[in-house]
This record gives C-alpha cells, sequence and structure tokens, in this order.
C-alpha cells in the first residue's frame, strides 16, 4: 500500500469511526460507523449502527440508502470501524454476505469483532474466500473500541 493510499484509508476509516459515535446506545450490540466509497475515490453512502432501524448493522445501513445493483458497488472500498459481522441472527444475510453480494472490492477496518457476541468472527475469512481484500489498520482500534466501552469495558 502506499503511503498516498494508506493517507485516504486512515481518513475515511476515521470518518466510519466518526459515524459511530451517533449510534443509538444498545446494551446487545456494538456501535460502528461505515463509509462506502466508489472506485472513483467518491464517497456514495455512509451509515451507523441502528440507522433508521434499530436492527440495522452499519454496513447494511449504508447500502440500504442505494439502489439494489448499484454499479458504483463493483470496485468499491467499505470503510467499517468494525470487522463486518460473520454471523447473526436478526437478519437472514450478514454484513459479509451483504458486501459479497455488492460487488465490492475492499473492506478497510478498524478493529476485528472481540468475543462478545459471537465467538470467532468469520466476517474477514468470509470476505477474503470471496476474493475480497481485507485491510486492518489498527492505528484507529482505540477510538472504535471507546465508542463500544460501555460494552467491553
Amino acid at each position: 500500500m502506499t503511503a498516498d493510499q494508506r493517507a485516504v484509508d486512515l481518513a475515511l476509516l476515521g470518518r466510519a469511526v466518526e459515524l459511530s459515535k451517533l449510534c443509538p446506545p444498545s446494551e446487545t450490540a456494538f456501535s460502528v460507523g461505515a463509509v462506502v466509497v466508489g472506485a472513483d475515490g467518491a464517497t456514495i453512502s455512509e451509515g451507523h449502527s441502528r440507522e433508521g432501524d434499530p436492527l440495522f448493522h452499519a454496513e447494511e445501513a449504508a447500502l440500504a440508502k442505494l439502489p439494489a445493483g448499484d454499479p458504483r458497488l463493483l470496485g468499491a472500498t467499505v470503510y467499517s470501524s468494525l470487522e463486518p459481522c460473520g454471523q447473526r441472527a436478526s437478519r437472514p444475510l450478514t454484513c459479509s454476505q451483504l458486501l459479497i453480494a455488492a460487488g465490492v472490492a475492499r473492506v478497510v477496518v478498524a478493529w476485528r469483532e472481540p468475543d462478545l457476541f459471537v465467538t470467532d468472527c468469520q466476517g474477514t475469512a468470509l470476505l477474503e474466500a470471496a476474493g475480497i481484500e481485507v485491510v486492518e489498520l489498527p492505528e484507529l482500534a482505540a477510538a472504535a473500541r471507546a465508542v463500544n466501552a460501555h460494552l467491553i469495558g
């Protein structure tokens, strides 16, 4: 990764962390923010957990703002303050499955999902198995964890 790409990734992932601060509090779900950026570098959607629906995850909220099959998603990058879910009880599809179906090329995360609500989150593994590049920028993990301090102490 070039220094320029790293700087862009850090800035957009920082925006996702800021969006996570907008989440209504929950004792049973993480507060997460997501930014969707097209292959051309333009932001095409943003979302946060529980935005518009108490069950929405951040990636799901951002994707829901776009038309089904939006061609801008092909080759897009999704920035998420937390690893996209790989297991889910409240919806038929996980966020990882939604991102795979959308055709995104990259996912950049600040923090891997801890073993709190699911044991051994498989979001990254599912994305990589589908050919999606996953980049973790741990320098923003503390900021993502801070938004969720009420859950993890």
